[in-house]
């Protein structure tokens, strides 16, 4: 993940995503725009549906989540229907602003938290 993305994740404006690389198998790390719900999954939405990260969650949705300076927890995205990919976009634009001419675009995913151990 680039500098700029790595101190936005520590602020906690962004979370920091690590798919599996749907061709190359390694992890791959981003950092996105998040709404977070009150059960604690994290919604978000690519702004393409060519979205590399997005690619990867729907080959594997076996993922990675962090928050701010938290610890690394497991996840798995599930696709969101229309209903709740278009509440997802509106959220997103409401915290972000409007710089989000693409956002919708491409697809939206609930990051669940799976237990471990």
């Amino acid at each position: 993940m680039d500098e700029v993305g790595e101190q936005l994740a520590g602020w906690g404006k962004v979370i920091r995503l690590e798919t599996r690389g749907r061709t190359s198998g390694r992890p791959v790390e981003v950092a996105l725009g998040y709404v977070e719900e009150a059960e604690g999954s994290v919604l978000v939405a690519a702004g393409s549906s060519d979205a590399d990260w997005a690619r990867n969650l729907d080959a594997e949705p076996a993922c990675r989540v962090r928050l701010a300076e938290g610890d690394w927890a497991d996840a798995l995205a599930e696709p969101l229907d229309a209903i709740d990919s278009a509440r997802t976009v509106r959220e997103l634009i409401l915290r972000y602003g409007t710089p989000a001419e693409r956002l919708g675009t491409g697809p939206a995913y609930r990051l669940r938290p799976v237990a471990t151990g």
